[in-house]
Formats: structure tokens, sequence, C-alpha cells
């Protein structure tokens, strides 16, 4: 356990010096390994191979501002998924940074599927911000006649979201705070979105699941759980115009996120990594 004035430093070093710009972190909360066949839309002869899977939240802080992109799985369901490597909450890891849920004020849901929504009914203060199109879809008649989509999105979840004083639903894009964008894409989910992020370094999109691996985007090839093929094209053309470069694109599950970013070495037990 970190003390009050530690967790204060903490909290005060992961912030950029200047108002001007924001600081991009990628918090791993979990692992396990998959199947290439499974992570990649069509067939493929190196379909049996082992794939590694990351599981990441995004934490983007301003001088002022602490915006988490995205919710993990909640302990509850991580204890029921086989071979899941589960680090801690998504809530536990960045308060090793020094973040405590009340410092959140706003969580950006880039889409609804469970492993991106199982903490929201711990972030009490803050404002959720998700995909009108979104949140249509799994409240809507479709989500509830295509069966085999149902696995993906809790229940609970979205309806804690859809119930909530403090839910903003946006239709298409919109600039949240300064330097800070939510933009609409589509292509893995109905509604899904990525964010955009001013940096010293640039611009930074959190890609999230419209790329779930660095290869997806860089090699044009669609991750295999999608709602729109077309579509998730035309998230990664997107993407590639939001960013400054491609360094600066962040995928939603690569491991080869923690080695192509700065770990946050002082504090290893957050499994955190400097983006920008």
């Amino acid at each position: 356990m970190t003390n009050d004035n530690s967790s204060r430093t903490a909290a005060e070093s992961i912030r950029p010096p200047s108002g001007d710009h924001w600081r991009v972190y990628a918090v791993q909360y979990a692992r396990r390994t998959g199947k290439r066949g499974t992570h990649f839309h069509g067939y493929d002869s190196r379909g049996e191979e082992p794939h590694p899977t990351a599981y990441f939240v995004w934490l983007a802080v301003s001088t002022s501002r602490t915006v988490l992109i995205d919710a993990g799985i909640s302990p509850a369901t991580a204890s029921g998924i086989e071979d899941l490597e589960y680090f801690g909450s998504p809530i536990e890891l960045i308060g090793e940074l020094g973040i405590s849920p009340a410092e959140i004020d706003t969580v950006v849901l880039t889409h609804l599927h469970y492993d991106h929504t199982g903490v929201v009914a711990d972030l009490d203060h803050a404002c959720y911000v998700v995909q009108g199109e979104e949140l249509r879809y799994w409240t809507g008649p479709w989500a509830r006649r295509i069966t085999k989509e149902q696995w993906l999105s809790s229940a609970a979840d979205v309806a804690h979201i859809r119930a909530s004083e403090r839910l903003l639903t946006i239709d298409g894009d919109s600039e949240l705070f300064p330097g800070l964008s939510v933009h609409l894409v589509g292509g893995h989910t109905a509604g899904m979105q990525v964010v955009r992020v001013r940096t010293a370094e640039g611009f930074v999109v959190v890609a999230s699941d419209a790329s779930h691996f660095y290869e997806n985007i860089e090699t044009d090839s669609p991750f295999a759980i999608l709602h729109d093929l077309p579509g998730m094209y035309g998230a990664f053309d997107r993407i590639n115009e939001l960013s400054d470069g491609p360094h600066l694109v962040v995928p939603g599950h690569d491991p080869e996120v923690a080695v192509r970013h700065r770990e946050v070495t002082d504090r290893p037990a957050a499994h955190a990594y400097l983006i920008a």
C-alpha cells in the first residue's frame, strides 16, 4: 500500500508539465494466449498457431483532467475466463499510478463489449461517453436476435450505463476537451469509436478494438469479430488520418505495446506504459 503523500506525488508525476498537452498511458490488466485463427478474419494456414493477447485500459491525463478509456474486465468476470492471467482490477492498477476512482472525471467507452465495460459500476463520479449508435444497437432488437454476439456484451453493464444520469451519448465526432476528441469509426461494432489525444509527441489515437493488433492495421487484415467488414477497413483509414504516425496508434489487445513503449518502472505494479 502507498500512503496519501506518495500517491499524490505519483499522480502529479504522471501528468504533463503544462496544459498544452496530455499524456496517454496503456495499463495492462490481463493476458492470455489464444489461437491466431480466432484473431483474424478469413482463412489463414497459420490459424492453429498460439497467438498472445493482452488486455488494456488507457488513461489520458492533462494538468486538470483524468480520462479513463474503457473499463476492462471485472474481477468477478475474470475469475470465470479460462486461462486468463489477471493482474488485478483496472481500478487497482490505476491506483498504483496514484489515481483514485474519484479522480476519474470521464470514462470514454469505445464500445460495449464486456471486456471494455467491466468496472463501470465502480466509477461513480465519472461521466460515461458512448456513441449513440453503439447504445442503440445493444439495447435494440438486432442484438437480441443475433444470438452469436450476445456473449460479447454484459447486459448488467449496459443497463447500468444506460440508466446513469452521468451518461453522455455522442453521435459522430466530438471534441470532449481541448486536445481530446472521440471519432465514430464503426467496423468492429455498430458504434465503435476511437479517441484522439494531443500529446507533446503529436496526436495519439487509442484505436482500442478498431484494430486489436498492430498487424490488423499495418497489414490491412481485419479482426475476426466484426459488425461490418467494409467499416473495419474504413476504420483503419480513419485511424491513420487522425494519428501523427503509426507509432502513435495504440491497438486494443497487442502485447507488442509493452515492447514499443516505455514501462512506468517506478510503479511496476501498475503494469503501465507511457504512449506519449
